[in-house]
């Protein structure tokens, strides 16, 4: 994979981790457009069970981005000629 893209790769990674881990737990999250529109919507997303959820997505994505951050591509193996 090309360098600026695995860099881009990692950015994005990183800060939709970092996204999902703040949000359920902030006012934003509280104040949803969808709430007025589907009541019932709003017992579920607001139980405490989603909001880790969604934070623990946010985990992962994090850890994931930092994995793609220590890694580096090896290079395919070509295997011996054995014409010998």
């Amino acid at each position: 994979m090309n360098r600026i893209l695995r860099a881009l790769a990692v950015v994005l990674l990183f800060e939709m981790g970092a996204l999902l881990l703040y949000l359920p737990w902030s006012a934003f999250w509280d104040q949803n457009y969808f709430f007025n529109h589907i009541p019932s919507l709003r017992l579920f997303v607001l139980h405490p069970s989603v909001r880790g959820m969604v934070s623990g997505l946010g985990v992962l994505d994090i850890c994931v981005a930092f994995g793609m951050f220590g890694s580096r591509p090896t290079p395919a193996r070509v295997p011996p000629d054995s014409n010998s």
